[in-house]
C-alpha cells in the first residue's frame, strides 16, 4: 500500500502528477504549475478520450512538468451529488499501482476541495492500493507494486487532521482485509487472537476464553461447531471504552469466526471449498472496526466478540440429528452441520448480554449462501428487530458505501425452524434460507435490546477489482461500523472523509 502524505509543494524530483477535474469543468479546470503547452495537450488528450470530469474517469498524457518529462492524469471527481473523490484516490492508484511509477503528487490547489473531499481522495488511494502478495515469491516483475507515495498538494486546512482520522479507519480495513486474506492453515482460532493482541497497544482491552472456560458457560452450540477441529475453538473480546464513563453499557458487535469451513459432516462439494478460508470475514470486520475506532480514539463504549471456531468433519464431530444446549439453555436439533454460524453467535450473543448487559448488539456474519443467491455482491443482507437501528444501520451504509438491503423479520418465518423434539431446529427448509437463520439468532436476542443481523456472505470477497479494492478481500463492514459508532455515539465526529 502507497504511503500518503500531505505537503504545501510538489516533490523536487521527477514524479507523476494527478489533477483532479469536476464533472463539466474541464473549460475552466486548471493546471496548476504547468506551462500553456502542457495545459493545452492535456485538454486536447481530453477532448480525444471524451473526458468530462465524471467520478473515477482518467485520461493521461506525457509532457514536461518542469522537471521533467512526466506521466500527468487527470483524474474526474464529479460533481454535485455524484462527487465522488474517494473515487478519484482509487481510480488514480489503480492506474499507477504497477505502472513502473514510484510516486505521484496530486495537486488539488486549483480545485475547491475541502478537507474532506482530501480525506476522502487519501483513503481511496490507500484502500485502492492494499495488496496480499505474501506468498508470492515469483511474481512476474510487471505485476509488482511500483507505487510508493502518493503526495497530496495544497490541500486545505484541516485536511490532516481530517486524514488522520481516515487513516485510523484504513488501518482497520487493512487488519480485516489480512485476516481474510491469509490461509486457513496459517489463520485458525488461535492465531486470528494473536493477530488482534496489537489492538492492546491501541488500549483495547483483550480477553479471551478456551474451550474448558466456554463449556463451563455452557457454550454448547458454539462448542458443536468446534469438535471435529484439532485446534481448539476462542472467544475472542475486544473492550474499547473512550467515553471514562465504566457504568456506560457497551454497544456490542459481535462477529461469526468460521475461519475454516468444511460443512463438517455436511461435507461441501470440494470445487470452490478453499474459498471458505474466508467464512470468518465477520469476525474480521469487527476486529477491523475495533482497531478503527480505537485508532482514532472514539469517544464511545464498544465491545467487539468473535466466536472463533475450525468447522471441521472426524471421529469427534457433531451429527446430523444431534440435540445440544446453548448458554441460553435452549436446545437446538441440528439437521445439518454446514449451517453452523448461527450457532457460533447464538452463544458469543448470549455471553455478550450476559456478561456486558448491551442495550444494542449488531452481528455480522458470511452466514448463508442464499443470502448471495439474494443479493449477489453489491449489497449485505440487514435484519432488525428495531426500526430506529435499521435506519441508523442504513444511514450509515450509504455514508460509508458498505451498502445494505432490509430484510422482514416474521413469525410467519419463524415456525418453519421449529422442531419436533427441540426447541429449535438449525435449520428451515430451502426457501427464505437467510430468513430462517436471522429467525434462529433472534431466539437468542433479549427483551428489550435493539438487535440486527447482517448477512455479509456475498461481500467480504471480490472476484474482481472494485472501487476500493483489487480482487480478494473487501475489508467489507469496518467502514460501516465505524460511521455507525460515529453517527449513534459520537454525534456525528466521523473517522472517514466523504
Amino acid at each position: 500500500m502507497p504511503a500518503i502524505r500531505l505537503q504545501a509543494a510538489r516533490p523536487d524530483s521527477v514524479h507523476d502528477i494527478a489533477i483532479p477535474v469536476a464533472s463539466g469543468g474541464l473549460g475552466a479546470a486548471r493546471f496548476p504549475g504547468l506551462a500553456a503547452p502542457a495545459t493545452a495537450l492535456g485538454k486536447a488528450a481530453a477532448a480525444a478520450a471524451r473526458f468530462d470530469g465524471e467520478a473515477g474517469g482518467i485520461v493521461d498524457f506525457v509532457a514536461d512538468t518542469g522537471a521533467g518529462i512526466a506521466r500527468i492524469l487527470l483524474v474526474g471527481t464529479g460533481a454535485g451529488a455524484d462527487a465522488d473523490w474517494e473515487k478519484a484516490g482509487s481510480a488514480i492508484v489503480a492506474r499507477l499501482l504497477v505502472s513502473g511509477t514510484h510516486v505521484v503528487a496530486v495537486d488539488v490547489s486549483g480545485t475547491d476541495a475541502t478537507a474532506a473531499n482530501v480525506a476522502a481522495l487519501a483513503s481511496g488511494a490507500a484502500a485502492r492500493g492494499w495488496r496480499f502478495d505474501r506468498y508470492r515469491s515469483r511474481l512476474p516483475q510487471k505485476q509488482k507494486p511500483t507505487l510508493d507515495e502518493v503526495v497530496i498538494v495544497g490541500a486545505p486546512e484541516g485536511s490532516e487532521d481530517a486524514w488522520s482520522r481516515g487513516a485510523a479507519v484504513i488501518e482497520g480495513l487493512s487488519l480485516t482485509r489480512e485476516l481474510v486474506s491469509e490461509p486457513p492453515n496459517i489463520i485458525y482460532p488461535e492465531s486470528f487472537v494473536e493477530r488482534c493482541r496489537e489492538l492492546e497497544a491501541l488500549g483495547v482491552e483483550i480477553e479471551v476464553l478456551g474451550e474448558a472456560q466456554m463449556a463451563e458457560a455452557g457454550m454448547g452450540a458454539l462448542l458443536a461447531v468446534s469438535k471435529g477441529s484439532a485446534r481448539e475453538g476462542q472467544l475472542l473480546v475486544m473492550r474499547w471504552n473512550g467515553t471514562g464513563d465504566a457504568g456506560d453499557p457497551p454497544l456490542a458487535l459481535v462477529g461469526k469466526g468460521v475461519t475454516f469451513d468444511t460443512g463438517g459432516i455436511s461435507l461441501k462439494p470440494g470445487p470452490g471449498m478453499e474459498d471458505m478460508k474466508w467464512d470468518m470475514g465477520g469476525a474480521g470486520a469487527v476486529a477491523g472496526a475495533m482497531k478503527a475506532i480505537a485508532g482514532r480514539k472514539a469517544k464511545a463504549h464498544v465491545v467487539g466478540v468473535c466466536g472463533l471456531v475450525e468447522n471441521m468433519p472426524d471421529g469427534e464431530a457433531t451429527r446430523p440429528g444431534d440435540v445440544v444446549t446453548s448458554m441460553s439453555g435452549q436446545t437446538i436439533e441440528i439437521l445439518n452441520t454446514d449451517a453452523e454460524g448461527r450457532l457460533v453467535l447464538c452463544d458469543a450473543i448470549a455471553w455478550v448480554q450476559k456478561r456486558y448487559r448491551p442495550k444494542t448488539i449488531v452481528d455480522l456474519a458470511t452466514l448463508t449462501g442464499a443470502m448471495v443467491i439474494s443479493l449477489g455482491s453489491e449489497h449485505g443482507g440487514l435484519f432488525a428487530n428495531d426500526e430506529s437501528l435499521a435506519e441508523e444501520l442504513l444511514a450509515a451504509s450509504r455514508t460509508s458505501g458498505d451498502a445494505l438491503w432490509r430484510f422482514p423479520l416474521s413469525p410467519a418465518y419463524d415456525k418453519l425452524i421449529d422442531s419436533p423434539i427441540a426447541d429449535m431446529k438449525n435449520v428451515g427448509p430451502r426457501g427464505a434460507g437467510s430468513i430462517t437463520a436471522a429467525q434462529f439468532i433472534k431466539r437468542f436476542v433479549d427483551e428489550g435490546v435493539r438487535w440486527a443481523h447482517l448477512d455479509i456472505a456475498g461481500m467480504v470477497w471480490a472476484d474482481k477489482p472494485g472501487t476500493r479494492f483489487d480482487k480478494g478481500a473487501t475489508g467489507f463492514g469496518v467502514r460501516l461500523l465505524d460511521r455507525f459508532v460515529a453517527d449513534t455515539l459520537e454525534g456525528g465526529a466521523g473517522g472517514q472523509g466523504a
